[in-house]
């Protein structure tokens, strides 16, 4: 077992209530992490931190909590001024011990920051993001512990569309929105449930872990600031809070994004209150813009769709282009395009959802395929030993899947995606920290790549922008001269005469 170390902010199980119980989420970590034998450390900041409570019954509460825990101690920092430089100012004491929590994580004293504070993952992100990536939720470090110590047990979840009546509306999903809108069973019994809204649930373990209520909108009843003939409303967005570290929100922003491309929607929008920072941050990672407030007191944010080819300026940076016009990408010059060739039981890890055997397709087994797929994130990552140093952020990454007897995408070009970062990770350590949000590999997996100096892993970070249907299969591919003779052993370039015919077989709802 390998010597994982958390720091946990204090703010996780520390509220502004003396006797407030500790969140269940928070308790199955600890759990896990006495499991696993993962040390779990409070930086001795935090002390300094809750001393200056003035209210002494609290502050002893506070301190009885921390005191269980290892305590992180004398690191070293460096002078005031380069703190600031790389994390941001510090006018108030509580940024000073956040700061040296960001401090600690870079310099490797622990693996992973732990913290609830939007503010903290804000200083990380602006730091750099690979730095971002080791600063996790409560939900987030579940799910990592679970993927890394625990991969027997693989539970995928399900989008499936569905009318708002076939959903239950005593289901605890509803609780916070009953809170924050007072006339919520009215809206969803006399809207919802009346007007038979299309509605996309995620589930997993056949519980509602995540909703999308849909609604199409002219713009005379949007009176959005984009106009457009076609406006798709997301009219409620919502994960249950043990959930979210399955990234649910993405994965139900992705649902949202590829179908409103596919169908030639204009716009795309929702309302949401400011304090849903987590939601707001996703929002305005994949484009959307705040573009006022309603009625409610609810920022809205919009997200304009086109079906045209984007052309970069001398300028910019592709990836960037990628990320605010998702799933719309460059895919010509000076974008360039790979062929990145995997066996099949790690396509299976990076791609479950196409993960269908001959056998199953045979005898009916897929029949609800089209409208039930298991769930896949947008980032992702994608690790090997491929020599090839041209990789950039913005190249256009095509997944070819090797010869894999009784599946149906064996042979064949699946899936397309796009750079956002190429690492190399000399041990694994490295591949730990640099995969932990993103990567499907359990540590026992990670540990068989056998990362060393000699011989690193290379760290594909990427964006999914969709998967061919069909697949292009590699007799098609040899006619129309994408491969000449056998398939790739390794990532190869593929110069844009031998990337043509797979964009031509792109169905995205966008020119490529």
């Amino acid at each position: 077992m390998t010597d994982r170390k958390l720091l946990i902010d204090t703010n996780v199980f520390i509220g502004l209530e003396d006797q407030r119980e500790v969140a269940p989420e928070f308790a199955e970590l600890l759990q896990l992490c006495n499991q696993h034998s993962i040390h779990v450390f409070v930086h001795d900041a935090a002390f300094d931190d809750i001393g200056r409570d003035t209210n002494i019954a609290r502050r002893n509460v506070s301190l009885s909590k921390v005191r269980k825990f290892e305590q992180l101690k004398n690191v070293r920092q460096p002078p005031r001024a380069k703190l600031e430089q790389q994390f941001g100012p510090m006018p108030k004491p509580n940024d000073v011990v956040d700061v040296a929590l960001l401090h600690a994580l870079d310099i490797g004293v622990v693996d992973f920051l732990v913290t609830e504070d939007q503010g903290i993952h804000g200083r990380a992100r602006r730091a750099t993001p690979p730095l971002a990536d080791r600063v996790l939720t409560v939900v987030d470090a579940v799910a990592w512990v679970r993927a890394s110590f625990e991969p027997t047990r693989v539970i995928l979840p399900f989008v499936e569309e569905v009318p708002a009546h076939a959903i239950d509306e005593e289901d605890d999903i509803f609780d916070s929105l009953r809170q924050g809108y007072p006339h919520f069973d009215k809206w969803w019994r006399n809207k919802c449930v009346r007007e038979h809204r299309p509605c996309w649930v995620a589930t997993i373990d056949k519980e509602l872990a995540g909703l999308v209520v849909r609604k199409e909108e002219s713009y005379a009843e949007a009176q959005t600031r984009y106009p457009g003939p076609k406006i798709l409303k997301v009219c409620t967005f919502k994960v249950k809070p043990k959930y979210r570290g399955e990234k649910l929100g993405e994965l139900l922003l992705k649902q949202v994004l590829w179908f409103a491309q596919k169908n030639a929607f204009d716009l795309v929008y929702l309302t949401t209150f400011s304090d849903q920072k987590v939601l707001i941050n996703v929002l305005l990672y994949y484009g959307f813009e705040n573009t006022g407030v309603n009625a409610l007191g609810e920022e809205i944010y919009e997200k304009p769709l086109c079906r045209g080819r984007i052309y970069p300026g001398p300028e910019d940076n592709l990836f960037d282009l990628a990320r605010t016009n998702y799933p719309r990408f460059v895919g010509r010059s000076p974008a360039e395009a790979f062929c990145v060739p995997i066996r099949g039981e790690y396509h299976n890890i990076l791609f479950p959802e196409l993960a269908m055997r001959i056998q199953e397709d045979l005898f009916g087994l897929d029949s609800n395929r089209e409208r039930r797929t298991p769930g896949n994130t947008i980032r992702k990552v994608y690790l090997c030993r491929a020599p090839t140093s041209k990789l950039k952020p913005g190249s256009v990454l095509l997944f070819y899947r090797s010869r894999s007897e009784g599946y149906l995408a064996s042979q064949s070009v699946t899936s397309v995606g796009v750079v956002e970062t190429v690492t190399n990770a000399s041990s694994l350590d490295d591949l730990v920290r640099i995969t932990a949000k993103r990567s499907a590999y359990s540590e026992e997996q990670l540990a068989g790549f056998r990362a060393n100096k000699d011989r690193p892993v290379k760290v594909i970070d990427f964006l999914l922008i969709g998967h061919l249907d069909p697949p292009i299969k590699l007799v098609d591919l040899n006619r129309h001269g994408v491969f000449t003779g056998h398939p790739p052993q390794s990532i190869c370039h593929l110069p844009p005469a031998r990337f043509t015919p797979i964009c031509e077989r792109m169905s995205f709802g966008f020119e490529v």
